[in-house]
């Protein structure tokens, strides 16, 4: 437009000329409920200035919705499409008072520079609660950080995009100019969620929305936007407030972290550590200790380590070289015994055999019918078959393994299943190939994806279905489809995403004890 405007061309083509554009850049970045709302809300400002108009800024987010919501109800009940929107009204409503107040201590330039991702941060973090029950320590650092970044990646990216089919040269210079303000985003955001103390845990569900809300009212109430009476009596009142809603939490963390270190079982049998998305599960039996995969981050597997006292290990299992099952495996150098892997997929991941041995660890590549004792648990490998029969190595090579009780351990013993990240058609092969009967335990095939055989979960007709997943998980996992599966089999699904470390104990009635990190409701099953 202001380019236009230089040059002296009509006012009505300025306006045509940038809704192309705009309509260009939706297709491009994919019409995403965020992209909608920004498109509606540009739309609505090209148009007031096509007729000489003034807009303010919350009037049109607000028309800017109704419009988007008339055409398409259901973004109603999209959180991409609710964060847009209460981002910008942040940002409109609470970033100039927000400057204002700052710019007391601060320069102009740094006092807006902060305001802004606070702004958004506070309008956001109610909802962001329902996604992720814990408040971002580093949030506002971060998006000060990368802040600079973004506005240089999305310029490059579409510069590249517009002359990559045109002038492949120049546009793939531009791709490689644009990695390197991308590159510094992703930097930040893995070095600061990596400290320690990055995210503070919070309540769950509407308890903990109202919560947030209340924290975020007080917080906004504090601050001191005026200087009358009035306002010093309110900032006084949420000041106070604050300060008991601050003190009656970390009595709750405090009480809560008191809770899980007593009730936490000393007699587990089956832990699921809680290390996002990806596997760690542990199995031990008379003092022996397996590990099934070792998650995608290394301090969050020696936290679980640490957490249920797990110095050394007698066996470890990979049951395929995906990150998200082998990432933390350094962790566990020099403590382990014995290593089975699977066939190797040529990746770089798939050199930890070589290094695990050279740890002074028993490495061996396994497939069906290879067994073992763990204290009173007898293992079993069910697949991969040798050789190999048109499976490529990968999720459908995963090496499947079977715990049931060995002698006389069977009303002590669970029985459990660990299917790795094996698909529909090899869980169909898997029991064609192996008698399979029912399970206390199965550890839920690739995080809970939709690829699932349902009669497998039938024939298995399992107590408890573990589910290591992470919550910010962009796979959509677990999936209502495989859920529901579980359900229709009477399998109760403990996950991480929610539910945090799980562990799970045999009783002599039979029934499986099932203790999590976090206080939900979760009713016991019973072993069959």
């Amino acid at each position: 437009m202001l380019a236009g405007a230089a040059l002296g061309i009509p006012r009505g083509c300025r306006v045509a000329a940038s809704v192309v554009i705009l309509l260009g850049f939706v297709v491009l970045v994919t019409p995403e409920p965020s992209v909608l709302r920004a498109a509606a809300m540009a739309t609505l400002v090209l148009g007031a200035l096509l007729v000489g108009r003034p807009l303010r800024g919350v009037p049109t987010l607000a028309l800017a919705c109704l419009v988007i919501l008339a055409v398409d109800p259901w973004l109603s009940r999209s959180y991409g499409f609710i964060l847009s929107v209460l981002a910008t009204g942040g940002l409109l409503v609470l970033a100039g008072p927000l400057t204002r107040v700052l710019r007391r201590w601060l320069p102009l330039w740094l006092a807006a520079v902060i305001a802004i991702p606070l702004s958004a941060q506070l309008a956001c973090q109610p909802v962001l609660i329902l996604l992720n029950p814990s408040i971002p320590t580093y949030g506002v650092l971060a998006n000060l950080l990368a802040e600079p970044a973004a506005p240089i990646a999305t310029v490059l990216g579409l510069l590249a995009c517009a002359l990559l089919p045109l002038l492949p040269g120049p546009g793939l210079a531009a791709a490689h100019v644009a990695w390197l303000p991308s590159a510094w985003i992703a930097a930040v955001a893995e070095f600061l969620a990596g400290l320690p103390g990055a995210s503070i845990p919070w309540a769950h569900g509407a308890i903990g929305v109202a919560a947030a809300v209340l924290v975020v009212v007080l917080l906004l109430g504090a601050i001191p936007f005026r200087a009358g009476g009035r306002e010093r009596k309110w900032r006084r009142a949420s000041r106070i407030g604050l300060g008991l809603v601050v003190a009656g939490y970390l009595g709750i963390s405090g009480g809560d972290a008191a809770r899980q270190q007593l009730s936490r079982p000393s007699d587990w049998q089956i832990a699921m550590c809680d290390i996002g998305q990806g596997d760690a599960v542990l199995v031990r039996s008379r003092g022996r200790v397996a590990l099934i995969d070792a998650g995608p981050d290394v301090t969050r597997l020696e936290q679980c380590l640490d957490t249920l006292g797990i110095g050394r290990l007698d066996l470890l299992l990979l049951t395929h070289y995906d990150i998200d099952h082998v990432g933390g495996a350094a962790a566990v150098f020099g403590r382990v015994d014995s290593v089975l892997v699977g066939p190797s997929d040529g990746s770089p991941a798939s050199e930890l055999a070589a290094s695990f041995a050279k740890q002074g660890a028993l490495v061996s590549e396994v497939s069906q019918g290879v067994s073992g004792l763990l204290g009173d648990l007898r293992w079993e490998v069910l697949w991969p078959r040798s050789p190999l029969r048109g499976v490529l190595p990968g999720n459908d090579a995963s090496v499947t393994l079977r715990f049931t009780g060995a002698g006389d351990c069977h009303s002590g013993c669970l029985s459990s299943l660990f299917l790795g990240d094996l698909g529909r058609e090899p869980q169909a092969l898997l029991m064609a190939a192996n008698r399979l009967g029912r399970a206390d335990v199965v550890k839920v095939a690739h995080h809970g994806s939709s690829d699932q055989n349902p009669r497998l979960y039938a024939v298995l007709a399992a107590t408890i279905g573990l589910i290591g997943v992470g919550a910010d998980n962009g796979y959509g996992h677990p999936t209502d489809s495989l859920l529901r599966v579980l359900a229709e089999q009477g399998t109760r699904a403990v996950r991480t995403d929610i539910q945090g470390m799980a562990l799970l104990s045999p009783r002599p009635d039979g029934t499986v004890s099932v203790w999590t990190e976090q206080a939900l409701p979760v009713a016991n099953g019973t072993a069959r």
